[in-house]
């Protein structure tokens, strides 16, 4: 009795995974944690150089995906709109850095086992804006930078759940200045770092 009941959850758990397997587009979206590197900056002319690293805070992301299905592994490249946050302490006062960009993962997966899947691939982004609270920030040292992202998923029907680790390769900085020449200058790095989950249908 046991093992029928097993072998019959089993076959639903791999008829389900079937739902989201084979070749075809969809659309996701998600929540992430980010992190982006360090705020390097000096308060007044000739001001001492003072470093704050980054508190991480929620963000979120939405778009596309397609997905070339081969026996045991695919090839699945996404079209995602993300905005990631984090927090710096500036000369006293809590800064927010907003940072608006178009990322395009294109990831290799190998299917594991039944509905578990593993992932990884390049992440090309394109930032869209970027903002440091009070302070005038002038756009980032390169529109387009190269990432890594790498996770596990799952796929129910035609529902995934995955959860990534996505970290940018590329240096890449803004810098900022306050509105008086006596505020706090400096650059801060674009850079992120940032788990990503995300809930993706197949249409």
């Amino acid at each position: 009795m046991k093992k029928t009941f097993l072998v019959a959850v089993f076959a639903l758990i791999g008829s389900a995974a079937m739902a989201q397997s084979g070749s075809g587009f969809g659309i996701k979206a998600g929540l992430s944690y980010n992190k982006n590197g360090d705020l390097i900056g000096s308060v007044g002319d000739g001001g001492q150089d003072i470093v704050e690293g980054a508190e991480g805070k929620a963000g979120y992301h939405f778009g596309f995906w397609g997905k070339l299905d081969f026996p045991k592994i695919y090839l699945r490249p996404e079209l995602v709109y993300s905005k990631t946050k984090s927090s710096y302490d500036v000369d006293g006062d809590s800064q927010d850095y907003d940072v608006s960009k178009l990322d395009m993962p294109v990831l290799l997966g190998y299917k594991l086992i039944g509905p578990l899947h593993i992932f990884a691939g390049p992440a090309f982004q394109y930032t869209l804006k970027n903002d440091l609270g009070d302070l005038e920030v002038e756009d980032v040292e390169n529109d387009f930078t190269v990432g890594l992202n790498a996770g596990v998923g799952v796929n129910l029907g035609n529902v995934g759940l995955d959860v990534r680790y996505e970290r940018g390769f590329s240096e890449n900085e803004a810098e900022f200045i306050g509105s008086n020449v006596t505020d706090i200058s400096g650059r801060v790095d674009s850079r992120p770092s940032q788990i990503i989950f995300a809930l993706s249908l197949k249409l």
